[in-house]
């Protein structure tokens, strides 16, 4: 069985327990917003070890969408390396779990289209956009 590693920010890793404790009946806002969210559970890439991270909930079809905005910071959260180099994951959506694999959007139109519905959700990505100089990574979660 793969080690965990719990999430180091207190507020994640409480975030994380909660939904994953209840079986997705409880912690499926964001605290900080009151938004829906989802867990996604993922490999490490330095570490090998299994990682779970809340993100926005940002469901466009059978898929989700996942925005690697971290508030705007001009670093990438660290998920998006583990992504990259593991693109199989688990989404939690409540008490639903779904064996998935993402992609990095790189076409424009369809990331243009990814980025409005994240917006959407949740409009303050806009901002952390605005006050970063990188291209903050959209992902695209779909069934595997």
């Amino acid at each position: 069985m793969t080690e965990y590693i719990p999430p180091t920010l207190d507020w994640v890793r409480e975030q994380v327990e909660l939904y994953e404790n209840s079986g997705g009946t409880e912690g499926t806002t964001l605290r900080e917003t009151g938004l829906p969210c989802i867990v996604v559970t993922h490999v490490g890439n330095k570490t090998g070890a299994m990682r779970k991270i809340p993100v926005m909930r940002v469901k466009v079809e059978n898929s989700y969408v996942l925005i690697g905005s971290y508030g705007g910071r001009p670093k990438n959260p660290v998920w998006v390396y583990n992504l990259r180099a593991n693109p199989d994951v688990e989404i939690r959506d409540k008490t639903e779990l779904f064996k998935m694999r993402v992609r990095e959007v790189s076409n424009d139109q369809e990331r243009e289209r990814l980025w409005d519905a994240g917006a959407k959700a949740y409009p303050p990505y806009n901002d952390y956009q605005a006050k970063t100089s990188r291209q903050i990574p959209v992902f695209i979660a779909e069934p595997a």
